[in-house]
């Protein structure tokens, strides 16, 4: 596994493996027609966008590291119940 691949499949840094994994899931199983994937697609990106927002916030508060750790994720979406995205 090349060096990005890695980085793209840490949970650490990227929060949206899960999201990202039942989209191609999904292209996989439709023969890529993307039609058919258009709600795991919309899933990804607000997931992307959700963890962007936390991201940014805490580069603005000093907060290090910018994206919380899968543990701190873990607790941060139990605290809201769930996924919000």
């Amino acid at each position: 596994m090349d060096k990005n691949t890695r980085k793209l499949r840490n949970v650490d840094i990227n929060p949206c493996t899960e999201e990202s994994d039942a989209s191609h899931k999904c292209l996989d199983h439709y023969n890529y027609d993307k039609s058919m994937c258009s709600v795991y697609f919309q899933r990804y990106k607000n997931c992307r966008k959700y963890w962007h927002n936390i991201m940014v916030q805490r580069r603005r508060d000093g907060v290090k590291p910018e994206m919380p750790t899968a543990a701190e994720r873990l607790e941060m979406l139990d605290a809201v119940g769930g996924k919000p995205y």
